[in-house]
């Protein structure tokens, strides 16, 4: 007797991919014009670089990846996630940060990933329990509640200190 394994449930067409796909143009506007030369300097006290938001972006796709378990997709990162990662401090400190176009490449190859992944996600995979820690599965409960903050919100909060350090550096809004 043969048995048929039951084919996976089909995606759940998540909804968070629209957004995430409009923050990756947004992001693209800020850190175009940005000049690879000041793109790490933090112009006064409290305000994060753009490469250190961008960097922080930019370990998140694949751990999105991984929680949708899709870890086929991810890949070692070209720098260290310990200069990005929660809690780190920004430092002004030339030479500290990669360098711009490779902080940008990663950040957008790995987000597009993550929303690939999200676009193909299962109900099943959505509705699994966050394996995250503390305060993070305490408001997240579940991959999918989780996966739509880290690609849009959490996207959205980083472009937004990208902006403002923007104006500060004198280069002005985006359109």
């Amino acid at each position: 007797m043969t048995t048929t394994a039951t084919p996976p449930p089909p995606p759940a067409a998540p909804p968070v991919v629209p957004s995430a796909e409009l923050l990756l143009g947004y992001a693209d506007q800020l850190v175009k014009t940005a000049p690879a030369d000041t793109f790490a300097r933090m112009p006064m006290k409290d305000v994060n670089s753009a490469a250190f938001n961008i960097g922080h972006l930019a370990i998140y796709g694949d751990r999105i990846c991984s929680m949708l378990g899709r870890e086929d997709l991810v890949t070692p990162l070209p720098f260290s996630a310990d200069l990005f990662k929660a809690g780190a401090p920004c430092l002004d400190q030339p030479g500290l940060y990669p360098e711009k176009d490779v902080l940008v490449a990663t950040f957008f190859e790995r987000q597009r990933r993550a929303i690939d992944a999200m676009r193909g996600a299962t109900e099943h995979a959505l509705l699994a329990e966050n394996p995250a820690a503390g305060r993070f599965k305490e408001m997240f409960p579940t991959v999918g509640s989780a996966v739509a903050f880290l690609l849009s919100g959490h996207v959205a909060m980083h472009l937004g200190q990208v902006s403002a350090w923007r104006r500060v550096m004198g280069l002005g809004s985006v359109g």
